[in-house]
């Protein structure tokens, strides 16, 4: 995707050989034309599929996957970092690590929001070592929902995520997918977006 590529090249911070922030567009402030653009897109890759819920991890995968379920006319479940007084029982929970945090946290999904009916997109904003996608797997497993597919904003090819995901056979559409962020430069795949 051209235009979030462009996007990256021109606000994107190289923070370090391994660390991309993009919080003045994705997530911290969002730049709603973009993520207008983005859901486009990934509706655009699912269509036909059958989907009928996405999912996603709070809180930076919440503004791709809500465009997107707007344009496929679908609900969006986020699955939750922290527990609430109203989100304790019946749930579907799994362990993930962040990278970038450098922390553990333990996701959950109410068990009344996804059912083995369900018919499901994973959309999240960064695919890097693949922990979240593969918490975000696990709850759709355990829900005994079908997966469509993975929705990624920006894959830092480099990591091992992607290539792990995929080698289980399953689709991941990723929107931009850097191959490098040495030299404090993004460089992009060769023919990574469409």
């Amino acid at each position: 995707m051209k235009k979030l590529e462009d996007k990256i090249s021109k606000n994107g911070k190289v923070l370090s050989d391994q660390i991309l922030k993009v919080d003045s567009f994705l997530n911290h402030q969002i730049d709603p034309v973009l993520m207008q653009e983005i859901g486009n897109e990934f509706a655009e890759k699912f269509k036909g599929e059958g989907i009928t819920k996405i999912v996603t991890l709070e809180s930076s995968g919440i503004a791709p996957a809500m465009m997107t379920g707007l344009v496929l006319g679908v609900p969006v479940v986020f699955a939750r970092k922290r527990k609430s007084l109203t989100l304790i029982n019946e749930l579907y929970s799994a362990s993930v690590h962040s990278f970038t945090k450098e922390e553990k946290n333990e996701i959950s999904v109410s068990k009344d929001y996804l059912s083995q009916d369900d018919h499901v997109l994973l959309i999240d904003d960064f695919l890097a070592n693949g922990q979240a996608v593969e918490g975000l797997l696990s709850i759709v497993e355990q829900a005994g929902a079908s997966l469509a597919g993975v929705g990624i904003v920006i894959e830092k090819g480099f990591q091992p995520g992607g290539e792990m995901i995929r080698n289980r056979g399953i689709r991941v559409e990723s929107l931009a997918i850097i191959q490098s962020l040495e030299n404090g430069k993004v460089s992009f795949a060769e023919g990574s977006t469409l």
